[in-house]
Order: C-alpha cells, then structure tokens, then sequence
C-alpha cells in the first residue's frame, strides 16, 4: 500500500510542478510580451528595406495629420505630434499586428473633443478684465487634463476587459453598426472643421442636437467669412485632392506614394511666413510649438467620475476600429492577431500615452495602408516612423508655428473622403439584407442626432434588439420525407422534391433556438401548422369527461333504486303470490335491457378506429348532441377527418437540432406540450437534440416517468421509423432504404450492425447517393430483418464498462 501511494504521489508531482515549470513561464510571458517572440528572428535581409521607407513616409504622414487631428480634440497641434510618438512605441512592444499604424484618428479625436469642450468652456476661464476675454493658456492647459484622464482611464477599461478575455465584446459591435457610427462621426468631425475653413466663431452646442445647432449657426455666419481663410482652404484643398487621386491611379506605378500633405504644409507654412499674411490678413495660425519633450505627469483622478461613461465609449470603439482593420491585414498576410492581446496593447499605449499628455490612440486606415503599400511588414516600420515624429518635436517643431489652422482642416476634409464613401452601403444593404440597412440608418441618424457618446448607446441596444426580434420571429414549418432519402424539408419551400408528410406523422421544425422569448409562439405555431388547437380540444374532453361521470352518476342511483326495490321484494317473498314473482323479474329484465342500451350508447361514444384508444385530436370537429346515448353514439365528422386511420394524426415529431440551448421557459413549455397532447392521446417526440441540450434538458428534471427518455432521437428519420414500427405498419418506402442502409454496411464492414455496436440511426453512414438506391428491391423476410435490427440499433446502448453516458 505504500509502494501504491508513492507510485501515486510520483504520478501528481509532475502535474503540478508543470504549473509553474520554466516552459510554461517562457510562454506566458512570450503570449504578454509578443515582441520577444519575433524581434529575435528579424531578418534584415528580407525586411529592413521596406521597415525603413514605410517608417519614413507613415512618419511623413504623421506630422501634418497628428496636428490636425489634435484640433478636432480641442487641443493644441503640439499634442498630436506626442499622440504620435509615446503610443506607438508602446504598441511596437506589445502589439500583434504587422501592417496597423498606431496613432491619431479623426473619430476618436473628435470623441476626445466633445468631452474636452464639455468640461472645459470657453466660459469658464473668462479674464476679468473689462473686455471679457478668454483666458486661452489656462483653458488649454485644463482640457489636456481632461484628455489625459479620459485616455488613462480609456487604457485601464481596455487592459482589463483583456486580462478577463473579454475581446469578444466587439462582436457585438456588428459591421453595419461599425460603419454607420463612422459616418456619423465623420460628419461631425467635418462640420467641426468649417469655422477653420470659413475663418468664422459659431458658439459652442451641447447635448443631443447640437451638431444641428452648430451648423445653423455656422451658417449665419456665412456672411462674416474671412475671405483669405476661404481663399487657402480652397487653393489647399483642391491640391490634395487632385494629388490624392494621382497617388490612387498610379499606385502601381509610383515607387512612393507622393506626400502631398507634408508638402502642403511646408509650403503654406512659407508662404504664411514670408507674405506676412497673418499680420495683413489675420490668418488663424497654429501658433508656437515647444521644442522638447514634457516631463510624464500623473492625470487628475478627480476628472475620473467626470469623463468615465466617455472613456468606456472611446475603449470600445478605438478598439473595434483597431481590430477590425489588423484582422483585415492578418487574413491577407495569413498570421494571428490576437484580440485580447490587441485590448492589453491598445490599453497600455493608452495608458502610458495618458502620463506623457497623449490622448487616445487607435489604428489609421490611411496610415496602415501607406505603411503596407510602401513594404513594411514589421512593426519596426512604426518605429521608425516614431523617430521622424522625434526629430520634428526636438529640432524642427517650431518652424510649423506660421502654418494656418485652414490648411490643417483641409487635411482632416481629404481623409474622410474614404468615410463619406461608406454612404454607398445604403444601396448594398438595400439589396441584401434590410435588417442591416435599418441598423446602418439608426446608428447614422443616432449619432447625427444624439451626439457621439449617446448615438453608441443607441445603436447598440438597437442592434442587440434587431438579434432578439429575428429569433422571436423565427421561421416554423413542417417537414416531408423526401422519397428515397433520409432527408426531411419543408414541404411549402421543396415542392419540387416532393417533400410529402407521412400520414399520421407531424415533423414540426423551428428555424432558432427555444428561449423565453419565443417559447408562447412556438406553442401557438405548432398548434397552427399542426392543425390541432390543444386548448379546444383539451375543453371538450372535460365536457365529455364531464357527461360521461354524469352519466355514470346516474346510472348508480338507478342502482340503488333496484337494489332496494329488490329488496323489498326479498323480503315480501315468503308472502308472495306467483303472479307477484313474475312481475319483479320482468321489471328487472327490462331494467338491465335498459341499462344495456345506456351502455352501449356511452361505449359507442368513447369508440375509435383505434383499437380502443381515443384520440381525441380528430373529434375536434364532432357535433355531439345530447341525444348520443339514444343514437347509439354516431358521430359526424368533416371530411378532413373522416377517420381513416392512415390518415388520423397519431404522433408528433419535434425537431429540435436548430436549438443550441434551452431555459426554464422553454424546458416548461416542452413539458406543457408532452402533458397537453398526451391528454388527448397524441404520442410527442424529440429529435435531433445536440449533446449540451440533452445534458440541460436533464438537470432541469425534464425527463420523467411520463416523459421517458424513449422519446427522444438523434434524428428524424429514426423517430418516424420508430412510429411505424410500433403501429405494426411500415412505409414500404422507407423500410427499403433503411434495408439498403443496412445492406451497405454488411457489404462495408462484413459484420452484423449489432454485433460492432452499430447504431443504424447514427450519421456513420455519410454516402448516400444513388449508388444505394440502385440496389436490388429487398425480399420481405430481408424487410422484416431490417425492421428488427433497426429496433435493437435505436434501444442498443453500450455495456458499462465502456464509461459513457449516451441517450437511449
């Protein structure tokens, strides 16, 4: 015994020293820190080329929109140039997408904006001088606050929904949603940007509707607009459009995308600078840059309960653009991008952003796709392009200080071109799914109407609603056997395959899962396809149940009555006279005459053509009168039902294998019907149950003495070949395949199916074609086998000593 329980520990102590074994160690933290996974194996023969000049030109592309897109936050043009370095080494480290570009994106920025605006005012930091004002240092200094807890508490949601694993949070962020919020955004990121290219003050809108409130107010005033401001906003625009599609026709041509937009900027920096325009024409200008980088700094906790709904709605929607597009590069690429890895590298660059007065970061498609474009396939090229943003903040930031904000604008204009494309899925959607199409439109409209931080609420809800309502409004139908298969369709949708229904067999089919939701309407649509309205018929049994206890009742007392007339004329016989005799049996022969007759008429009334049992779901539409017991119990029915017994509705079958799960509702919704139609002698069947189903359906004690697990099949077919059988009657059609079936598999494996442990029912057999259709016709006493073995196929279960728990 000692020797058994040192072997025994022996066998443990492995076990759990593998937990904390070096190997285990090592993946751990290669899966946390991917970067030591491939850095070591860089090839610098085959990437450091294309590494190196998509880092230069994303850095390029960095500078003019990393200071654009800071002016949608609300913040100065400095803070996007540090938005475009501190995160993206972050996410060099932890990030597991080869092709993304780390850094400032219009929607986001925007998102930073509305809440950087809403705690911070113009009117809070009025001076208080007579002129009133506004005090621009000490209000740009409190919004990068903002911003900062806003993005270090935006990376804190997003490493920890990474840590628990929850990256599938974005699934419920669906395409059309995604889509439809983007437009949106783009729509407020673009009317946000007119006062830069009209050179007008609106004043400042919250809350829903603002966005219309801000483009009526721009619109009065139109008349007010600095003409220079306009005159550079449309000279800057018109060339990065026209240069922008040189760049798309001649893709292939071109080694290098050219950088219109650095060149743009350097040129109307100069141009501002030597022209004197901001002193002539007073040109709005970025104003001064500081050279250097700041010291990190902690955020403000305080600003956390302010800005904590916004930071959720940032996480999730940085982080579903961010996913979105590195799966998009994955798949083309054939490598894995982790989700939950992409939350924890999204969350750190966030958070470690947020302490170097970053704001939140996401992926840029115009970016990544310059950076694919242009050879990179490492995130080594974000490196790179991390070092030109470098360089520009220490030595050459302050040269950009003469550059108008209205060029900067038509920056942000040029690159939402790709957004505003997104309205042609309308027409898409139109034609392939309207669902979709309604979501799309919701989220648009929402986001137009509710502002950013609502209109995601919003669509959400609306979306997730949308799934609820398609598996409330599912599809039922019932199904026919297809001649010469195993198969059973629609016998409304395949007409042309000539699904029939078996004759007293119902195969009623849900197109979804039974949950609460839907658990009433699949009661009412069984009913209804079925033809069989339960709590009809459930009401005229109890009215015959009722008549017929009256009828007994009766015919007791009557009982009691002849047995003391009887007595009485016991006790008078010793007195009696012949003629006194005669009469008392007479009165009783034509009392038991009379009580024949009743009888006959209550047994002619529970009669039916089977055998003795009364199927009360086809005398539904039996006109009983109450003079049955004197008619000898005829009953009328339509022709619909004329009480052929091939075509009485005997059994129901409910195929269930679209159900991935079940809920109390639905397991007492199945038990209703078992109990309901097996009142009224109607035998209910279950089949095509996945595993998980069976096991809930079990420890949720549906199974009983009234409901055996005999009722339940693994398919269709074996519950109809189960009825048949046990009516004693099969369809010819339907034994014979069964026989080729079984012909088949001696052929195949040479031994009886029950002798292997074969079950007949099982999906073993996968080829069907015609091959076993061609087989000869099966003799009867071959017919008759194939019936038996079928029988001990579907009741076979293994011995115990195999271990498993398979239904019977």
């Amino acid at each position: 015994a000692v020797s058994h329980l040192n072997n025994h520990t022996d066998r443990l102590l492995p076990s759990h020293a593998s937990l904390c074994s070096v190997p285990r160690l090592k993946r751990a933290v290669l899966s946390w820190v991917p970067v030591l996974s491939w850095l070591p194996h860089y090839s610098f023969r085959e990437n450091a080329i294309g590494d190196l000049i998509s880092g230069c030109s994303v850095g390029i592309m960095h500078l003019p929109q990393g200071m654009a897109y800071a002016l949608l936050a609300s913040l100065r043009p400095v803070y996007g140039l540090y938005t475009s370095l501190f995160p993206v080494l972050v996410y060099f480290i932890f990030g597991t997408s080869r092709h993304i570009s780390i850094g400032t994106f219009a929607v986001i920025s925007i998102m930073i904006g509305s809440v950087t605006e809403k705690l911070g005012p113009d009117s809070n930091f009025m001076g208080n001088g007579t002129n009133g004002t506004v005090d621009y240092d000490r209000r740009d200094a409190f919004r990068v606050q903002v911003a900062c807890s806003l993005t270090v508490l935006t990376g804190i949601f997003q490493i920890l929904l990474g840590v628990v694993r929850f990256g599938f949070v974005v699934t419920y962020l669906s395409e059309p949603l995604v889509r439809g919020y983007t437009t949106g955004s783009a729509c407020h990121v673009c009317i946000s940007q007119l006062k830069y290219l009209f050179g007008v003050k609106p004043a400042r809108f919250t809350g829903p509707l603002s966005l219309i409130y801000t483009l009526v107010d721009i619109c009065r005033l139109l008349p007010e607009t600095k003409v220079p401001e306009l005159v550079v906003s449309l000279v800057a625009l018109a060339v990065l459009i026209v240069v922008k599609e040189v760049n798309d026709c001649y893709r292939q041509k071109l080694p290098l995308p050219i950088p219109i937009e650095l060149i743009v900027v350097i040129a109307a920096t100069i141009i501002t600078h030597f022209c004197g325009l901001t002193s002539k024409y007073s040109i709005d200008v970025v104003g001064e840059i500081p050279s250097g980088l700041k010291a990190p700094q902690a955020p403000d906790v305080t600003l956390f309960s302010d800005v904590i709904g916004d930071a959720f709605a940032v996480a999730i929607v940085g982080y579903a653009i961010n996913i979105s597009l590195g799966k998009t590069f994955g798949l083309k690429y054939g490598y894995k991008v982790d989700s939950n890895q992409e939350l924890v590298a999204l969350g750190l660059s966030n958070t470690v952003g947020g302490f170097f007065q970053c704001y939140s970061v996401t992926s840029s498609l115009s970016r990544s796709l310059v950076q694919e474009s242009t050879g990179g396939k490492t995130q080594v090229a974000g490196v790179i392009s991390s070092v030109i943003v470098l360089i520009t903040i220490l030595k050459i930031g302050s040269l950009f200080e003469d550059l108008p904000k209205a060029v900067l604008s038509t920056i942000v204009f040029v690159n939402l071109k790709g957004m505003f494309k997104q309205f042609m899925d309308v027409p898409t959607l139109w034609k392939t799914n309207k669902v979709d199409l309604l979501v799309w439109l919701v989220t648009f409209a929402s986001t137009i109407l509710l502002n950013l931080d609502l209109g995601l609420a919003v669509s959400i809800v609306f979306s997730i609603l949308t799934v609820i309502f398609r598996t409330q409004l599912p599809r039922y139908s019932i199904l026919g056997h297809v001649s010469g298969t195993d198969l059973y369709l629609d016998t409304d949708t395949y007409k042309e395959v000539r699904a029939k229904e078996i004759p007293g067999i119902k195969i009623f089919r849900s197109s979804t899962t039974i949950y609460y939701t839907n658990a009433e309407m699949y009661l009412e649509a069984l009913q209804e396809k079925s033809g069989i309205e339960i709590g009809k018929l459930l009401t005229q049994k109890k009215k015959r149940d009722a008549k017929l206890k009256r009828t007994q009742e009766k015919e007791k007392k009557k009982a009691k009555k002849e047995a003391k007339k009887q007595n009485k004329a016991i006790s008078h016989l010793s007195n009696g006279t012949f003629s006194n005799e005669s009469e008392m049996n007479e009165r009783r022969v034509s009392a038991g005459q009379k009580r024949q007759s009743q009888g006959n008429g209550v047994e002619s009334l529970t009669e039916t053509p089977t055998n003795g049992r009364v199927n009360w779901a086809y005398q539904h539409d039996v006109t009983v009168s109450d003079s049955d017991s004197d008619t000898g119990g005829h009953i009328n029915t339509q022709a619909s039902h004329s009480g052929d017994e091939e075509k009485a509705t005997h059994s129901i079958i409910l195929d269930i294998s679209t159900t991935s799960f079940v809920d109390t509702v639905a397991v007492k919704t199945m038990k209703n019907i078992f109990r309901d139609f097996g009142e009224i002698e109607l035998d209910v069947y279950l089949a095509g149950c996945q595993a998980c189903v069976v096991e809930q359906l079990e420890t949720a004690g549906f199974f009983s003495e009234s409901i055996p697990k005999s009722r339940l099949f693994v398919t269709v077919h074996d519950a109809v070949l189960h009825i048949l059988h046990k009516l004693g009657r099969g369809d010819s059609t339907l034994l014979s395949f069964t026989y080729h079936l079984l012909l088949l598999h001696i052929v195949k494996c040479s031994c009886p199916p029950f002798l292997s442990g074969f079950v007949l029912h099982h999906s073993d057999v996968t080829s069907r074609g015609q091959t076993v259709c061609h087989l000869p016709p099966p003799p009867p006493i071959l017919r008759r086998l194939a019936v038996q073995l079928h029988t001990i196929g579907r009741h076979w279960s293994p011995p115990p000593s195999v271990g498993e728990n398979a239904p019977p």
